[in-house]
């Protein structure tokens, strides 16, 4: 179980192939809740870029330093996401 104390605002959530996912505005329960900046990365040009994005704990593998990494690779982690 990943100690999700350790996550913190604008921390990079990336996936386990090391690409970028997002970027961390807070956790929200037993969520991550990623800025809308790039909230939606996976999909840019589409219906789900400009808000809110979440990332489920359960996908933590782990935290390192300034990044937050998943349990699945990048393409796969965006198709998990939730949206506000």
């Amino acid at each position: 179980m990943v100690d999700t104390s350790a996550i913190k605002e604008h921390m990079e959530v990336i996936g386990a192939d090391g690409v970028h996912v997002g970027t961390v505005d807070h956790l929200d329960g037993d969520r991550i809740k990623l800025t809308k900046k790039d909230s939606g990365a996976g999909f840019e040009g589409g219906s789900h870029e400009g808000h809110h994005h979440y990332i489920s704990t359960g996908l933590i593998a782990d935290v390192e330093g300034d990044k937050v990494r998943l349990s699945a690779n990048a393409n796969v982690a965006v198709t998990f996401e939730e949206e506000a």
